[in-house]
């Protein structure tokens, strides 16, 4: 799936592109009756120059009546970012239905009653020289609401998908990102572990962070993401009729990416 550029499933504040290949990520169900259920730490929202206001954010597990809302904020996040419209909505409905689907990993913010944030890892692959496989995790999309970014949600979104991904002992997460923000997480330059892409490149936003000891020691070769990253152009045009109607416009985001 050759496209303009790479880029990463993430915040739109925090994404960064490249040109060559886009890039996905996916898991292994789990029940939605059981959420895993986090607190985080409050986080200070700006109300106005004079007074500020402390929330605290949810951090659970998605749920299948979460589905809807979390696509419509990741289409809201990145319509017009990348190109005109966007098919990273599509990518999460797909995400879900593949064999790469990780519940687990699946998660939502919350303020109040309302989920302001989603991040989702899926399994993915490392195939070596020698055809041998290894699992792995790709990290994305990652999408926080318009008036809730830069308050640190997306930090907690990603910390508490790190902190989940190794209890349940995966080795590694490979995304693709600012390395300037992701470095403060642990992730390297996935080079570091011989690592590369399907299409045997690398460069500083193509990431790997190890979340075992040595857990990447022996993944060394290509990475392979899910096929359920690969859209059609008449499936996104069937999906978007579930969207209130949005125009596409050619912005200076992309002419800078």
């Amino acid at each position: 799936m050759l496209t303009s550029g790479i880029k990463h499933w993430g915040l739109s504040g925090c994404s960064s592109n490249l040109p060559r290949r886009k890039f996905g990520a996916t898991g292994q169900e789990s029940s939605p009756q059981s959420p895993t259920i986090s607190y985080r730490h409050p986080l200070a929202v700006s109300v106005n120059k004079r007074h500020r206001k402390i929330m605290r954010i949810l951090i659970k597990r998605t749920t299948e009546n979460d589905f809807p809302k979390t696509e419509n904020i990741t289409r809201e996040s990145f319509w017009n970012l990348y190109k005109p419209g966007c098919n990273e909505h599509l990518v999460l409905h797909n995400i879900r239905k593949s064999k790469s689907y990780i519940g687990e990993l699946d998660f939502v913010a919350v303020f109040g009653n309302e989920i302001v944030g989603h991040i989702i890892s899926t399994k993915a692959k490392i195939i070596d020289s020698q055809n041998n496989e290894y699992e792995i995790l790709c990290v994305g999309p990652l999408s926080v609401s318009s008036v809730f970014r830069k308050r640190g949600i997306g930090s907690e979104l990603l910390n508490e998908s790190i902190k989940v991904a190794k209890k349940l002992d995966y080795k590694g997460m490979i995304l693709f990102g600012n390395p300037d923000y992701y470095h403060r997480f642990g992730y390297r330059n996935a080079q570091e572990y011989s690592i590369t892409t399907k299409d045997g490149l690398n460069f500083e936003p193509f990431m790997a962070l190890e979340l075992q000891t040595n857990g990447l020691a022996n993944m060394k070769g290509k990475f392979f993401e899910d096929n359920a990253f690969v859209t059609q152009p008449n499936e996104l045009i069937e999906f978007e009729k579930r969207f209130p109607y949005k125009e596409k416009l050619v912005t200076d985001t992309q002419l800078k990416h």
